[in-house]
């Protein structure tokens, strides 16, 4: 589960500023996100997670989510292309493609046939009921 995890150095973003010719940033456009990127708030209420994403200019039919027992991983394509035209010629023509995943593990296990998932103005919002268990019995010695 280490791979799971990524943590930024407080010496990236220095280096980053010193030395910019090592990290080409494009023309135009918004750069490809990091999975840090994909802000989440959860919500614990008595039968269900509630999970908010933020995934900002991405397509729906690129969004994917997998639920295994409490962890739900969230992944998604991302593309921009930037295209500038003059009297039919092209001039220039960027295109950014990459892909995005953040995985999180929630308390309890989840019913991953029960969940439910909607996408609206680049927000992404999951419905995910707890897995009931079933509570131990005490027998009664006679």
């Amino acid at each position: 589960m280490s791979a799971l995890i990524q943590r930024r150095s407080l010496f990236d973003d220095f280096f980053r500023e010193l030395s910019p010719g090592f990290y080409v940033k494009p023309l135009h456009g918004d750069p490809l996100p990091d999975p840090s990127q994909i802000r989440i708030e959860v919500k614990d209420r008595s039968e269900a997670f509630t999970v908010a994403a933020e995934l900002p200019g991405v397509r729906k039919e690129d969004i994917h989510i997998t639920v295994e027992d409490n962890v739900v991983t969230l992944s998604a394509e991302v593309k921009q292309s930037d295209e500038q035209q003059l009297d039919g010629q092209l001039l220039r023509s960027e295109r950014f493609y990459g892909s995005v995943s953040r995985s999180f593990a929630l308390p309890q296990s989840v019913d991953a046939t029960q969940s439910k998932a909607k996408f609206d103005n680049g927000v992404l919002t999951l419905e995910l009921p707890k897995l009931v268990t079933q509570k131990s019995n005490r027998v009664m010695v006679q």
